[in-house]
C-alpha cells in the first residue's frame, strides 16, 4: 500500500501528520479520520462488488 507514497521515513511521517495537525486542529481529527475510514470502506465495499457484477454480465 505504501508502494505509491514512496519511501517515508519515521520523521517524514511525522512532519506529515504535525501539517495535518496544525491544518485541522485537534478537534476535527476524530471527525476526519472517521470519514476517511468510511472511505475506506466504501472502496474496498465496492472493490469486492465489481467482480460479483463482472461474472452476472458475462
Amino acid at each position: 500500500m505504501f508502494g505509491l507514497i514512496g519511501n517515508l521515513g519515521p520523521w517524514e511521517l511525522v512532519l506529515v501528520l504535525s501539517i495535518v495537525l496544525i491544518i485541522f486542529g485537534p478537534g476535527k481529527l476524530p471527525q476526519l479520520a472517521e470519514s476517511m475510514g468510511k472511505a475506506i470502506k466504501g472502496f474496498r465495499k465496492a472493490q469486492e462488488e465489481e467482480p460479483e457484477q463482472l461474472e452476472d454480465k458475462a
